[in-house]
């Protein structure tokens, strides 16, 4: 059995064209009604009319990513009782139109976050990356959280105020906008100052507090979820440790497996993603699909090249430090032992060839993707054939 493929698609306003996801060799889009406010609901009309835009093109829509938790959830603040309330309507109108995999991230603030959108490779490609130092350079000087300095170790300390010096307000603004301004599929943007104060927010909020308010937020929807054959699927933290003294808590595999012990739901799953959680040495990713294989729902499959200091990059797919080979293997094991074919993705692929001189979501771009998919499939039909599978 074959991963079914995929591709993330923003919507109409997406530079990538629907029917040039179909001619990748995607037969199923992933995406999300990104113009929706965090919180609202998102309306059965609204829904019919994403999908059938979705199926006049070829394909098939049946993965959202990602349906959003509001801060007051994460935070368990405010309106909370209102906001289950919407998100369970949200997803009773998937499940009505045949959306079986709804994902979601519980990080606090920022989604996913990068340093650099358009690092230089060897062959004049470019990719996303994420460095400590010029994280550090961004909050202890530009951001200016009070005590920044207490949450990086002195060497950064030191190297993130050399490398603020040597950089001009050019340079400056462009970190800064990086980092905060909102990344594709990103749910919120801020400016410093709203950081800041949205920091602040999470002043009483510990590692422990924040995983109860996760579990307290699976538990008030899970129900609904698993009535409606919906299976909500967690993507872990990009990059998967603190940032800006917020914590963390789906980074490891003790993090989702603590999770599913404390909500034993079906359909509390996950989101597999090989390039967020192997972001860290300690994460063995192979074994992760082995352990907690049943839990998987939906599957992104990218490959970063972790560097010295922290800081990492998103290399080909089938090179930097994920074992391709092996994950895949344990997928098809999975596949094979629970009877699914899990919707798969290439992530994050460079910006080349002619999308270098086009307008593109960073890691979006068509032709990186393209690329990463093609030899994805590859190396899954390779490995089935090598099991004397069709």
């Amino acid at each position: 059995m074959m991963m079914t493929q995929t591709m993330r698609w923003f919507g109409p306003n997406d530079p990538v064209p629907l029917h040039a996801i179909r001619q990748a060799g995607a037969t199923g889009i992933v995406t999300a009604l990104h113009e929706v406010a965090n919180g609202d609901v998102w309306t059965a009309d609204l829904i019919a009319a994403r999908k059938a835009v979705i199926e006049d093109a070829g394909l098939e829509w049946k993965v959202v990513e990602s349906l959003p938790v509001a801060e007051a959830l994460k935070t368990r603040s405010g309106d909370w009782a209102r906001l289950i309330e919407a998100y369970v309507a949200s997803l009773r109108n998937l499940a009505a139109q045949g959306i079986d995999v709804v994902t979601y991230n519980f990080m606090p603030l920022l989604d996913w976050t990068r340093t650099d959108l358009a690092w230089a490779l060897p062959d004049g490609a470019r990719a996303l990356r994420f460095e400590l130092h010029a994280l550090a350079a961004y909050d202890i000087h530009i951001l200016r959280r009070p005590h920044a300095e207490r949450d990086y170790a002195p060497q950064v300390v030191a190297i993130a105020a050399e490398r603020f010096a040597a950089m001009d307000d050019e340079a400056r603004t462009t970190l800064e906008r990086t980092i905060i301004a909102g990344l594709p599929g990103s749910e919120e943007s801020f400016s410093s100052p709203q950081l800041l104060e949205q920091i602040e927010t999470y002043a009483d909020i510990d590692a422990a507090q924040l995983r109860a308010n996760h579990v307290a937020f699976l538990e008030a929807v899970c129900p609904v979820a698993e009535a409606e054959g919906i299976r909500l699927v967690v993507h872990p933290d990009d990059p998967p440790f603190p940032i800006f003294g917020l914590p963390r808590v789906v980074s490891t595999e003790a993090d989702v497996r603590a999770l599913f012990e404390a909500v034993p739901s079906a359909a509390n799953g996950l989101c597999f993603c090989s390039g967020s959680f192997g972001a860290r040495a300690d994460n063995d990713l192979p074994g992760m699909v082995r352990r907690v294989g049943d839990r998987i729902g939906f599957v992104h499959l990218r490959s970063v090249q972790r560097e010295p200091d922290g800081a990492f990059h998103e290399a080909a797919h089938l090179q930097g430090d994920a074992n391709m080979p092996a994950i895949l293997t344990e997928l098809a094991t999975v596949q094979a032992r629970t009877g699914r074919s899990l919707p798969m993705r290439p992530d994050h692929g460079h910006q080349m060839a002619d999308d270098l001189t086009k307008r593109t979501n960073p890691g979006y771009s068509l032709i990186g993707r393209l690329r990463g998919l093609a030899e994805l499939r590859g190396l899954e039909l390779g490995l089935a054939y090598g099991r004397g599978l069709d």
